[in-house]
């Protein structure tokens, strides 16, 4: 899969595509990652990308011209779909992570200052995603999340492909609590269910934590969840 990032920063993304899953992901060839800068498409000496809003208010906003030109110039490959990071979006969720990492070519713009000029929105975003409910300096941050997300769905990414199935959000539910050594710890010993080697009890064991966890945590996510179906599909 190819990401294709749009920013007047790409020296943020340096240490966050160098490390860990996503790096492992680059050399395995699995994943690839281009850096545009949006400023070499700015058209004066001071390679400017915003200016101040018409109609007056705080705050600056990028041009269209350098942001459209920028987009324009990355060239389309396969199932392609461009994203605009922006507050107003729609939700990023574990849904939208899996939609992405279908696809061949994921191209993300980071907007920047108090928001795009809405001509260029209109070119540039075919989809537009919200990373919460809170405003950041600007898209990278959230382009950061979106890559890790989606790299981890991309298969071979992980070693073991199991652990996503299990994982928060994919069932509809928070994880169930983990445990590893020692087996007591400063007077918490492991729940014994995890001892006994009994595969069917601990899967369970492991549900009924989940379901715990969830409504207690995110009760917004257990009022959505289907009780009446386990995760292999019978009925309870």
């Amino acid at each position: 899969m190819r990401f294709d990032i749009l920013t007047i920063f790409p020296g943020m993304f340096e240490s966050v595509l160098g490390e860990t899953i996503i790096k492992r992901a680059r050399e395995s060839g699995r994943v690839e990652f281009l850096l545009h800068d949006i400023r070499d498409f700015a058209r004066d000496k001071h390679h400017s990308v915003d200016d101040s809003p018409y109609g007056g208010g705080a705050g600056m906003v990028m041009m269209a011209g350098p942001l459209c030109e920028s987009i324009e110039s990355v060239p389309r490959e396969g199932r392609s779909l461009r994203v605009l990071l922006t507050p107003q979006g729609e939700p990023f969720t574990q849904k939208t992570a899996r939609e992405f990492a279908s696809l061949d070519q994921l191209i993300l713009v980071c907007g920047r200052y108090e928001g795009v000029d809405e001509r260029a929105r209109r070119v540039v975003a075919e989809r537009e995603v919200s990373i919460g409910d809170y405003v950041l300096s600007g898209g990278e941050i959230a382009a950061m999340a979106v890559i890790d997300a989606v790299t981890r769905l991309i298969p071979g990414v992980l070693g073991n492909s199991e652990s996503i199935s299990e994982e928060s959000f994919e069932s509809g539910l928070l994880e169930y609590p983990h445990y590893t050594r020692p087996e007591e710890f400063r007077g918490e010993k492991v729940p014994p269910v995890l001892l006994t080697g009994n595969h069917a009890e601990i899967a369970r064991w492991r549900r009924e934590q989940a379901i715990m966890r969830t409504k207690e945590r995110r009760p917004d996510l257990f009022e959505r969840f289907d009780r009446s179906v386990d995760k292999e599909g019978r009925n309870r």
